[in-house]
C-alpha cells in the first residue's frame, strides 16, 4: 500500500472526518482510524502514521509492564502466575499432609516476586525496539492478527530480554529467598520414602515463565487497543486523528 505525497482538499476533509475522536477514545478506536486513514491515498505522511502507531504503543507496553511489575503482577493473575515447577507438583500433595505447606505456598510467591522485580526492565527494550519501527513494520502491525506488535516485540526483544532478566532473575531470587524455598522442599522430600526432587534450573524456569508471562499480557494490551476504550489520546494522536 503506497502512500502518495499529494492529495486533494476533498480527500483531506474525508480523512478528517474518518479520524475524529473524543477526548476518552480508546486505543482501539485509534488504532481503527488509523487504519483507516492509511487507506486514504495521501491523508498523512508516513512520518505522522509511524509515530502515531509509535505513540499507541509506547502507552501500550508501559502499561503492561506497570501491570506484571506491581506487587502481585504475576502472582495473582491466574493467566501469568509462575506456578510451581512439575518437580514440586508431584510431591506438593505430600509435602502438605506433613505439614509443609506454607512453605510451598512461600516458594510459589517468592517465584512471582522475582519476575515481578525483572519486569520493570522489559520497557527500555521495548522502547527501543520501537525506535526501531519502520514504516513497513507499521503496516504490517494495522493489517496484521490481534497480536501482530507483540509477535513484533517478541522477533525484535525476545533474545534480549533473556540475557537482561536473567541476571535481574538470580539477583531477585537471592533476595526473596527462591532458592533457600526450594532447596527447604527439597530437603523435606527426601524423608518422603519413595518420593523425589530432580534438579532443576530455577533461574531458567522462572525467567521463562516471567518472558511468557509479559508477552502474554502484552498480547491483551494490544488486543485492547485494537478493539476496547482503555485511555485518553494524547496531543500527538489528537494530530493524527484529525482531532
Amino acid at each position: 500500500m503506497k502512500l502518495r505525497k499529494t492529495t486533494s482538499i476533498g480527500m483531506i476533509l474525508i480523512s478528517i472526518a474518518l479520524c475524529i475522536s473524543t477526548a476518552d477514545a480508546g486505543f482501539g478506536d485509534l488504532l481503527n482510524n488509523l487504519k483507516q486513514t492509511v487507506g486514504i491515498e495521501g491523508a498523512l505522511p508516513e512520518s505522522k502514521i509511524i509515530d502515531g502507531l509509535k505513540e499507541a504503543l509506547y502507552v501500550g507496553t508501559e502499561k503492561t509492564v506497570k501491570q506484571v511489575a506491581s506487587t502481585d503482577g504475576y502472582y495473582k493473575n491466574p493467566e501469568i502466575k509462575i506456578p510451581l515447577p512439575e518437580t514440586v507438583r508431584k510431591v506438593e500433595k505430600a509435602l502438605k499432609m506433613i505439614g509443609f505447606g506454607e512453605q510451598v505456598e512461600s516458594f510459589e510467591l517468592s517465584m512471582n516476586r522475582a519476575a515481578e522485580k525483572a519486569a520493570p526492565q522489559a520497557k527500555a527494550i521495548f522502547w527501543e525496539a520501537l525506535k526501531q519501527l519502520s514504516f513497513e513494520d507499521a503496516q504490517k502491525i494495522l493489517d496484521g492478527a490481534d497480536d501482530a506488535a507483540t509477535r513484533y516485540f517478541e522477533e525484535k526483544t525476545g533474545e534480549q530480554l533473556e540475557q537482561l532478566f536473567k541476571p535481574i532473575i538470580e539477583n531477585a531470587m537471592d533476595q526473596v529467598a527462591v532458592t533457600r524455598n526450594y532447596q527447604a522442599l527439597e530437603s523435606k522430600v527426601k524423608t518422603i520414602p519413595f518420593a523425589s526432587m530432580p534438579d532443576l534450573d530455577l533461574n531458567r524456569y522462572v525467567t521463562d515463565r516471567a518472558i511468557t508471562g509479559l508477552f502474554h499480557i502484552l498480547a491483551e494490551e494490544e488486543r485492547k487497543i485494537r478493539t476496547d476504550p482503555a485511555s485518553r489520546v494524547t496531543t500527538l494522536l489528537k494530530e493524527v486523528f484529525g482531532k
